[in-house]
């Protein structure tokens, strides 16, 4: 059911939350999952060399008191895979010395580049993530920037990896965790954080964005974030998503490009099948890049200037003509003569959702 929104947005109070976090993007084992392993494994080996010394503490000789216990071959296990040696205990047999030199030394090794591969995992790799993230975040130019990432976001996000958006120049903000877990899987860079205020749209350098995708699920939210991506942006392409036809003007008014009402879509898409069977279809054949057709934007080429939009480079089939910000359809006198700066929008055949 469309909701409706009386609240203006202009008088809306911003609500607080809690500060943004910098961007992220998908670690394949958590950070606890990969402490766990890795102890794990250290100990595995460590019990091991300690049954070897049991079994064979024949070859060991105590200083101390003479006699080996359980308790001393867990010390000297330690005391040899740690490289300590405090003398006390030592291999006195051929065979212990071949233990340790075939076994032990190899688990000593081993331990050492567990705890030293953690050390660099945990503090120097992690460390150097962190600062890597940030320089990209600071670098951010040309990307798109998909504000909420509910049903219409998701689908979004996913559409433009089809069509070869690299997932790394995608920024998705949104303040649900578990959605934003389902956009890390995807290569995505992520935020949790209010896209609403102004510290969240500084820190993906929102001007500097090639567009801009909003979809809050409350149109009300939707405009707020409008005006302030617009406020921030004068430049950058927002497309925002609503949900109420009365809604669709402030949307434009608080400086939208785009306003897209999927109910409305909806509608036509039903209303088409009445007519035609194959309407319907052939509309989701157009919206969707794995189609046999697809719908293309572009700026004339040079080599097209002076011909009429039935004779694009592309083969395609020339459908509108903007010039000068006014829409000219094929039929009109003007499309018989392309002009530099014209922007045109076709439909081209596509091949395994590329446009031929």
């Amino acid at each position: 059911m469309a909701q409706d929104v009386s609240l203006n947005p202009f008088k809306r109070k911003r609500k607080r939350t809690e500060p943004f976090r910098p961007l992220k993007r998908e670690v394949r084992l958590p950070v606890w999952g990969d402490v766990f392993i890795r102890l794990g494994v250290a100990f595995l080996l460590l019990g091991m060399v300690i049954l070897i010394h049991w079994f064979d503490r024949d070859g060991l000789v105590d200083n101390v008191d003479g006699d080996i216990s359980f308790i001393d071959v867990v010390y000297f296990t330690m005391i040899s895979v740690t490289t300590t040696g405090f003398g006390d205990i030592a291999p006195v047999s051929d065979r212990a010395r071949m233990i340790e030199a075939l076994i032990v030394t190899p688990v000593r090794i081993a331990v050492l580049f567990i705890f030293v591969g953690a050390a660099y995992d945990f503090v120097i790799k992690r460390s150097w993530e962190k600062w890597r993230m940030a320089r990209i975040q600071e670098q951010l130019t040309d990307h798109v920037v998909v504000l909420g990432y509910g049903v219409s976001g998701s689908q979004s996000v996913g559409e433009l990896i089809e069509r070869g958006v690299d997932p790394r120049c995608i920024v998705v903000i949104d303040p649900s965790e578990d959605r934003l877990a389902e956009a890390e899987k995807l290569g995505v860079n992520v935020m949790a954080a209010d896209a609403t205020r102004d510290e969240t749209l500084k820190a993906v350098r929102i001007d500097a964005a090639q567009s801009v995708l909003v979809s809050a699920g409350r149109d009300d939210t939707s405009i707020l974030i409008v005006l302030t991506v617009r406020h921030l942006a004068p430049d950058v392409p927002i497309s925002v998503v609503v949900r109420a036809d009365d809604n669709e003007l402030l949307a434009r008014q608080a400086g939208a490009n785009n306003v897209i009402n999927p109910v409305r879509f909806t509608g036509l898409l039903l209303a088409g099948s009445v007519k035609g069977a194959h309407i319907a279809d052939y509309l989701a054949d157009l919206a969707s890049v794995g189609g046999r057709v697809q719908l293309v934007e572009r700026v004339v080429g040079a080599e097209e200037c002076g011909k009429p939009i039935t004779d694009l480079k592309s083969g395609g089939q020339g459908l509108r003509l903007y010039r000068n910000g006014r829409a000219i359809g094929f039929w009109e006198e003007e499309c018989q003569t392309l002009q530099p700066g014209d922007v045109v929008v076709e439909i081209v055949p596509t091949v395994g959702g590329e446009a031929e």
